[in-house]
């Protein structure tokens, strides 16, 4: 495991957990001194757990397989090994210098075999697999925290010898992982909460949640389920009728989360600035797709801005932002990965076609997966 070099990355790809995990599985486990630092781990604790601590060139000395949170450097991987794995969230339609169609290039002329974490299908068997989910399940988590830092208000109604302090009203956009999370945290924390997602399935989600669900019902037979259980996008006549709904709603909110993505796409516009500036003075809206181009007109990557007296908060990274229990999502995530196809003999994970072809980007020294040769 090597240290993350990207901005603001804190979590780490391997755990003193999954460390232990691996020796037992016969693997030889390697930890770049200082690794764990950024969330809270200290190299003892890794070679307690039964790593060789050392430096970078040490620890990709003979590695088979090379572990990252973000794809590291290309430049920065001295001596690996020709057909060596990268297994990390490699962002291959991404910009920038951790992401990116140019950075996959690279790996494919470093002889590496680049395997795409968050291209994983979501299947049955793969579900303990998906870093995408349990990286969510905390952005919905800690966007509700950070909404809740900016407003100048308590959520909870409170009932008060001096008078009643009224409930929050929370809107949540986009209803995946993260929303669901947003949605039972928020719940949690007393708002009154409302919610809308283009796939009429979630609606059943929303009310097990105890949430009120906000669906477009002029509009009839569309589903906005895409493959792999993502969103896809709308037509046009969706989207007039959704912006529609919306803006009447969101008038009335004291904060909006959004958590619309498209695999591979710029994140839909869900929110114009017309209708920012509709909400009442102190409102809060998190964005957490602004790293995508944003739902939120005027969402400002890394920053929180304010528009219209209305807080647009737009976090970079935000499972980074709780590092320790993100790192341990995404360790077990990998463990859980490469020890599913753990063969004995070999002393090595094989995969077999099914979950390897969907995750697999460069082989051989090419660019090997359909989306990006289309």
């Amino acid at each position: 495991m090597l240290k993350e070099t990207a901005a603001g990355e804190r979590r780490v790809s391997a755990t003193p957990e999954t460390v232990k995990k691996f020796v037992g599985l016969g693997a030889a486990v390697a930890v770049e001194a200082g690794a764990g630092a950024t969330a809270s781990i200290a190299d003892q604790a890794y070679a307690d757990a039964g790593a060789t601590i050392g430096g970078r060139g040490d620890v990709l000395a003979d590695a088979d397989i090379v572990l990252g949170v973000q794809g590291p450097d290309p430049d920065a991987l001295p001596g690996l090994k020709q057909g060596a794995w990268i297994v990390a969230g490699l962002n291959p339609f991404g910009a920038g210098e951790h992401g990116g169609r140019a950075r996959v290039d690279r790996y494919a002329a470093l002889g590496a075999e680049a395997l795409a974490m968050e291209f994983m299908p979501r299947i049955t068997r793969a579900q303990s697999m998906d870093i995408l989910s349990s990286q969510s399940n905390l952005a919905g988590y800690k966007a509700v925290l950070d909404a809740a830092a900016e407003y100048g208000r308590a959520f909870p109604m409170m009932m008060t010898a001096a008078g009643t302090v009224s409930a929050a009203k929370v809107f949540v956009m986009g209803v995946g992982v993260a929303g669901l999370q947003a949605i039972a945290t928020a719940r949690r924390l007393g708002a009154q909460v409302s919610a809308t997602d283009v796939r009429a399935a979630t609606k059943e989600q929303i009310l097990s949640l105890g949430a009120k669900p906000i669906f477009v019902e002029s509009v009839k037979g569309i589903e906005g389920e895409g493959t792999g259980g993502y969103a896809t996008e709308m037509s046009d006549e969706y989207k007039a009728a959704q912006a529609e709904l919306v803006s009447s709603h969101i008038a009335k909110q004291d904060i909006v989360i959004t958590t619309a993505l498209i695999p591979g796409r710029p994140a839909p516009r869900l929110i114009s600035d017309a209708q920012v500036a509709s909400m009442k003075p102190g409102s809060v809206i998190v964005d957490l797709a602004v790293e995508a181009g944003g739902n939120v007109e005027g969402a400002v990557a890394g920053e929180v801005v304010e528009r219209h007296g209305v807080k647009i908060v737009g976090h970079r990274n935000v499972p980074s932002r709780l590092a320790a229990d993100a790192s341990a999502l995404f360790a077990r995530n990998l463990f859980n990965f490469l020890s599913a196809f753990w063969d004995k003999e070999a002393g090595k994970p094989v995969l077999d076609e099914e979950i390897g072809n969907a995750i697999r980007l460069t082989q051989g020294g090419k660019v090997v997966h359909e989306r990006l040769l289309a």
